[in-house]
């Protein structure tokens, strides 16, 4: 239970166990996300940095208890603040390291700027710090996939009853004049712990400048990984660059 609501979680072990204090992998999945469309992805992180992890659903998102709309403005900020640490202190977790794909990212980040005495690392993937116009043609361009495609039949093998309720809270948002201006840098100085930045070179729903926002404005190091011939999932479509890279970075932080 956080704030009140059910989430799924699944818990991953390693072979060995790992050395005493090591942090806890916490994955965050995308806007559209779920533990299934992780796929086995986390298993591999685990057995190749030594560590354990948490993959959890947050509200609205597959097995978990369902959305409330409208959904508010500062809803990435709520999910790192309040619904995370509950995640956490439930999971009996003090030093997570957030692994954030796209909004996964956008909340590793600020969880990092809230509570930059416990989390260990981050680790980030196609995360928004503010929104851009190639962000909203992305998401208008969505809009017309799911609703002329067979979209939502795909989306709710994994999200079921929440399926049209979650789109809707994610494309109304990112799409709502009120949303123009949202932006997070002004959080990333408070940020202490090392950072691994990472996003495809064709990402479509954000450019590059994200990722110098990040590591310009982070508080703390923070590494940048722009990987080619790659769209919004690295982790999916360059897995083995990425497994790489985040099991480096793992070594060398930890």
């Amino acid at each position: 239970m956080a704030d009140g609501r059910r989430l799924r979680a699944e818990r991953l072990i390693p072979a060995r166990s790992p050395k005493a204090g090591a942090p806890v992998l916490v994955f965050l999945h995308e806007a559209l996300g779920s533990i299934r469309q992780w796929r086995d992805f986390p298993d591999a992180l685990v057995a190749a940095s030594g560590l354990p992890a948490l993959v959890y659903e947050r509200p609205g998102h597959g097995g978990s208890d369902p959305l409330t709309l409208p959904r508010g403005k500062d809803y990435l900020h709520m999910e790192a603040e309040r619904i995370l640490p509950q995640v956490l202190d439930a999971a009996g977790i003090d030093r997570p390291l957030p692994v954030g794909h796209s909004d996964g990212g956008s909340i590793a980040l600020l969880y990092a700027a809230a509570f930059p005495d416990r989390t260990a690392a981050a680790i980030t993937e196609a995360a928004h710090v503010f929104v851009e116009d190639v962000t909203v043609a992305g998401v208008r361009q969505a809009m017309d996939i799911y609703r002329d495609t067979d979209l939502p039949q795909r989306l709710a093998k994994y999200h079921g009853a929440n399926t049209d309720t979650l789109y809707r809270a994610w494309a109304e948002t990112w799409t709502s004049p009120g949303f123009r201006d949202w932006n997070i840098e002004d959080c990333l100085p408070r940020i202490r712990c090392p950072l691994l930045v990472i996003q495809g070179q064709d990402d479509e729903y954000a450019t590059l400048r994200q990722v110098d926002a990040i590591c310009a404005g982070a508080g703390g190091p923070a590494t940048p990984l722009a990987i080619p011939a790659c769209a919004h999932e690295p982790h999916r479509q360059q897995r083995a660059a990425v497994l790489a890279a985040m099991t480096d970075f793992i070594g060398q932080v930890v």
